[in-house]
């Protein structure tokens, strides 16, 4: 799995973990993330794929890297998806 196939597939657990804000976004603790048994079976390197998403502007939370145990109340903000294009 490549780096954007493994930020989509972040975007969907994010969906279905997390709570759907008013705004269009999502939000979801570090903690549940990680301790969260599908994602520790898709994801080998969750850590990294968050780095890449925040990179991309997809998602943001306080912090650079986010560590097990120390990081677990960190809020991860999914954020709102672009209106599709209309024709």
């Amino acid at each position: 799995m490549n780096v954007e196939e493994e930020v989509e597939r972040l975007k969907e657990e994010i969906k279905r973990l997390g709570a759907a804000q008013p705004d269009g976004s999502y939000k979801v603790t570090f903690g549940v993330l990680f301790n969260d048994d599908r994602c520790a079976n898709i994801f080998e390197a969750l850590v990294g794929t968050l780095r890449a998403a925040k990179r991309r502007k997809i998602l943001s939370y306080d912090g650079e890297l986010l560590l097990q145990g120390v990081h677990d109340n960190v809020e991860i903000t999914l954020k709102p998806s672009p209106p599709a294009a209309t024709a």
